[in-house]
């Protein structure tokens, strides 16, 4: 993880700084960030990912940066207990056929509740809108979904 300062705005008793922060995960995802570290904690302005990541990671990526972000301003982080080891920047998905099956179950599930199914891929597995599209497309070729056109 790399933290350096963006810019610093004091304002009477208080400041607030921004961060420029990157991710570099060992299975090659990215993420980069842009966090505000105040009195009252850290806030995340602008994230970007590759591979995107799900909502539940997105909603911790502010406690996975807090220690560097501290740190880097000279402040110390208050740790929570039980506190988690190292993570992953997209939950582990299955490969080959059980990855297929799971993502035929997932987009099956989205169509049933009337919300856009390659979104809902999208959010399980943690890939980008292509990579959702190709794992669907493997699935249908697996059997596991319908085709997508008839054949004449």
């Amino acid at each position: 993880m790399s933290v350096w300062p963006a810019w610093e705005v004091r304002e009477d008793a208080g400041a607030m700084a921004w961060f420029d922060v990157r991710l570099v995960f060992s299975d090659g995802a990215r993420v980069d960030a842009l966090a505000v570290v105040a009195q009252g904690g850290v806030c995340l302005e602008d994230v970007r990912a590759t591979p995107a990541l799900s909502l539940d990671d997105l909603g911790v990526l502010a406690d996975w940066i807090e220690g560097p972000l501290f740190a880097a301003c000279g402040r110390e982080p208050e740790v929570a207990a039980g506190e988690a080891g190292p993570r992953r920047a997209r939950p582990a998905w299955p490969r080959g056929l059980e990855g297929r099956w799971l993502v035929a179950q997932e987009y099956r599930a989205a169509q049933e509740d009337g919300v856009d199914p390659v979104l809902a891929v999208m959010c399980a597995t943690g890939h980008s809108r292509r990579k959702s599209l190709r794992l669907i497309s493997q699935a249908r070729d697996a059997g596991f979904l319908t085709p997508r056109h008839a054949r004449r």
